[in-house]
Protein backbone atom coordinates (compact mmCIF):
# COMPACT_ATOMS: atom_id res chain seq x y z
CA UNK A 1 0.00 0.00 0.00
CA UNK A 2 1.22 3.45 -0.95
CA UNK A 3 1.40 6.26 1.26
CA UNK A 4 0.55 9.63 -0.50
CA UNK A 5 2.05 13.06 0.42
CA UNK A 6 -1.50 14.29 -1.14
CA UNK A 7 -4.47 13.69 -3.34
CA UNK A 8 -4.50 16.29 -6.22
CA UNK A 9 -7.33 16.86 -8.91
CA UNK A 10 -6.24 15.83 -12.19
CA UNK A 11 -7.76 19.96 -13.05
CA UNK A 12 -4.82 21.22 -10.97
CA UNK A 13 -2.26 19.64 -12.95
CA UNK A 14 -0.72 21.98 -15.39
CA UNK A 15 -0.34 19.94 -19.04
CA UNK A 16 2.19 20.07 -21.33
CA UNK A 17 1.03 19.45 -24.76
CA UNK A 18 4.59 18.63 -26.36
CA UNK A 19 5.58 16.21 -23.71
CA UNK A 20 1.94 15.02 -22.84
CA UNK A 21 3.00 15.00 -19.43
CA UNK A 22 0.88 16.31 -16.40
CA UNK A 23 2.99 18.14 -13.62
CA UNK A 24 2.36 19.37 -10.03
CA UNK A 25 4.90 21.58 -7.87
CA UNK A 26 6.07 19.34 -5.15
CA UNK A 27 7.49 20.69 -1.85
CA UNK A 28 10.95 19.72 -2.82
CA UNK A 29 11.02 22.02 -5.89
CA UNK A 30 10.63 19.66 -8.35
CA UNK A 31 7.57 18.51 -9.93
CA UNK A 32 5.36 15.50 -9.53
CA UNK A 33 4.47 14.08 -13.09
CA UNK A 34 2.17 11.44 -14.94
CA UNK A 35 2.05 10.86 -18.20
CA UNK A 36 -0.82 11.15 -20.23
CA UNK A 37 -0.85 7.78 -21.24
CA UNK A 38 -0.47 6.29 -17.90
CA UNK A 39 -3.73 8.58 -17.02
CA UNK A 40 -5.33 6.45 -20.08
CA UNK A 41 -3.95 3.34 -18.95
CA UNK A 42 -5.82 4.20 -15.32
CA UNK A 43 -2.67 4.88 -13.65
CA UNK A 44 -3.66 7.17 -10.39
CA UNK A 45 -0.09 8.15 -9.19
CA UNK A 46 2.37 11.02 -9.89
CA UNK A 47 5.52 10.86 -8.96
CA UNK A 48 8.63 13.07 -8.48
CA UNK A 49 11.53 12.18 -9.66
CA UNK A 50 13.82 14.35 -7.47
CA UNK A 51 12.64 12.90 -4.05
CA UNK A 52 10.49 10.10 -2.71
CA UNK A 53 6.97 11.69 -2.73
CA UNK A 54 4.37 10.40 -4.55
CA UNK A 55 0.90 12.03 -5.18
CA UNK A 56 -2.86 10.57 -5.92
CA UNK A 57 -4.71 12.19 -8.68
CA UNK A 58 -7.82 11.92 -8.53
CA UNK A 59 -9.72 11.81 -11.93
CA UNK A 60 -12.43 9.45 -13.73
CA UNK A 61 -10.24 7.25 -15.70
CA UNK A 62 -12.98 6.38 -18.06
CA UNK A 63 -14.02 10.10 -18.41
CA UNK A 64 -10.69 11.15 -19.05
CA UNK A 65 -10.07 8.37 -21.86
CA UNK A 66 -13.56 9.73 -23.60
CA UNK A 67 -12.00 13.46 -23.29
CA UNK A 68 -8.94 12.03 -24.83
CA UNK A 69 -10.59 10.28 -27.41
CA UNK A 70 -13.33 13.08 -28.47
CA UNK A 71 -10.06 15.83 -28.53
CA UNK A 72 -7.80 13.17 -30.67
CA UNK A 73 -10.90 13.19 -33.36
CA UNK A 74 -11.53 17.06 -33.09
CA UNK A 75 -7.68 17.68 -33.88
CA UNK A 76 -7.68 15.26 -36.41
CA UNK A 77 -10.83 16.44 -38.14
CA UNK A 78 -9.33 20.35 -38.23
CA UNK A 79 -6.26 18.82 -39.95
CA UNK A 80 -8.43 16.92 -42.38
CA UNK A 81 -10.56 20.43 -43.17
CA UNK A 82 -7.18 22.39 -43.15
CA UNK A 83 -6.01 20.10 -45.82
CA UNK A 84 -9.15 20.39 -47.87
CA UNK A 85 -9.00 24.28 -48.31
CA UNK A 86 -12.75 24.22 -45.50
CA UNK A 87 -11.10 25.56 -42.64
CA UNK A 88 -13.04 27.77 -40.00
Amino acid sequence: MSVYHDEIEIEDFEYDEEEEMYYYPCPCGDRFQVSREELIAGEEIATCPSCSLIVKVIYDPVAFAAEQDEAEVNTKNKAVRKESGFYC
